[in-house]
């Protein structure tokens, strides 16, 4: 039996969570009565796709939490939201976001709490059916106005609620 890989966090500041919680609380109360979630890192998932390994986003939004296998989530979410740190930022922009984009995360930021900055990622599709990410937009202080949820125009975005550290 394979060892599955566990992320390693103990280099983390304390700001970090602080975004996450900021994100789950923004956008959980504006969502607590549809069929979506939006979900914090204690949730793991576990796809096909990835070799039915363990992945354990920072945030995500998810519309089948029914899909599970045992304590894993296998339903895709529609958003996922890393937020940097020493330890993580490689996995997080490299063999992270790529597991993401095959199994058909929609939407992908990757937050940097220590540039305040928001990058956002959409997935989309080629003509021979293979996917890929590209940057739809990156906000900071001087645009953090156009802060939105592609995937979810409905809710409101703050970014200054987001880095509310």
């Amino acid at each position: 039996m394979t060892a599955l890989p566990v992320e390693d966090m103990s280099n983390t500041f304390i700001e970090h969570s602080f975004v996450i919680n900021n994100f789950i609380v923004m956008v959980g109360k504006q969502i607590k009565d549809s069929l979506c979630r939006v979900l914090g890192d204690s949730v793991q998932y576990q796809w096909h796709e990835n070799n039915d390994g363990i992945v354990i986003p920072d945030a995500s939004i998810n519309c089948n939490i029914r899909d599970r296998k045992n304590v894993s989530l296998t339903g895709i979410p529609r958003m996922v939201m890393e937020v940097l740190s020493n330890a993580t930022e490689e996995y997080d922009r490299g063999e992270k976001m790529e597991i993401y984009r095959k199994v058909g995360v929609s939407e992908y930021w990757i937050v940097d709490w220590r540039r305040k900055q928001v990058e956002i990622y959409l997935n989309d599709g080629r003509e021979d059916g293979t996917t890929y990410f590209y940057q739809y937009k990156i906000i900071t202080e001087e645009n953090k106005d156009e802060l939105q949820l592609v995937m979810f125009p409905g809710l409101k975005t703050d970014f200054d609620e987001l880095f509310d550290l």
